[in-house]
């Protein structure tokens, strides 16, 4: 039996497939994904509970919307999945988190709804808040959090609703922790993306959070980008990869920022 702190990893690779096939069979999976076919049957049915495959005859289907984003959003990215299952483990298990839009912050929702303490929990719900389409799309069909979606314009190219609408939604919520996707970071640049109309949103995230976790791969460190969403001193926590240049990493060690490498 494969360990629980697998599973999430185990099913968003077992998404991944379902997007790009349609379809699964528990011998098909078992053999991607190098695990026994009792394993595999265990992880359709935990699926087909959350509403995100149909369980049919010897495999499952795809039923969720999210299925249809393009590759970028699927995952397969190492690094970036390392990073995505180290930030949800930091998430308290009654947090309202919010989430910004892009695909790391995507990966960081999956490994979310993919934590078993999370589906187990009788008490009060984890509560996520975003501005995301396709991130409120997949974790409203998961029964044990609470999916809070942001009004706004949509962008066709990141999924993110922005503008003054979204950012008037914020004005009512009180945020425990923001996980701040970036389009680069560093200690004199802060925390930057590379749209104007998307940093409203994410710096009004930043000012409604108790707790700040940018998650960014390695290659963001060494970027620029034209909007700054916040200073460094408003970042407690960067999660990044282990190929993170040192210096830059020293460098925002020595500005207060605790840099986790996984």
């Amino acid at each position: 039996m494969t360990a629980a702190a697998d599973r999430p990893m185990r099913w968003n690779r077992l998404l991944e497939l379902l997007a790009e096939a349609g379809r699964l069979s528990v011998e098909e999976a078992s053999e991607r994904l190098g695990v026994s076919p009792a394993t595999v049957r265990r992880d359709f049915t935990a699926l087909a509970e959350q509403q995100l495959a149909t369980r049919t005859h010897g495999g499952i289907v795809a039923t969720s919307v999210a299925y249809d984003l393009p590759a970028r959003y699927r995952g397969g990215d190492e690094a970036k999945q390392r990073i995505a299952e180290h930030a949800a483990g930091l998430i308290d298990t009654h947090a309202v988190v919010g989430l910004n839009g892009g695909t790391t912050t995507t990966a960081v929702a999956r490994a979310l709804a993919g934590r078993p303490d999370l589906a187990t929990a009788t008490d009060e719900r984890l509560t996520i808040v975003t501005n995301a389409l396709n991130i409120a799309a997949e974790l409203v069909l998961r029964p044990y959090l609470r999916t809070i979606c942001l009004g706004g314009m949509a962008r066709r190219e990141s999924y993110e609703l922005h503008g003054p609408l979204a950012e008037r939604s914020l004005a009512e919520l009180r945020l425990d922790t923001v996980v701040l996707g970036v389009n680069a970071i560093s200690v004199e640049g802060g925390a930057q993306c590379t749209h104007l109309d998307e940093s409203g949103v994410n710096a009004e995230m930043v000012r409604r959070a108790r707790h700040v976790i940018a998650v960014a791969t390695s290659d963001k460190l060494h970027r620029t980008a034209l909007a700054r969403i916040c200073p460094i001193e408003q970042i407690q926590v960067l999660v990044t990869d282990s190929d993170a240049d040192p210096d830059a990493v020293a460098a925002l060690r020595a500005a207060g920022v605790r840099v986790d490498l996984v």
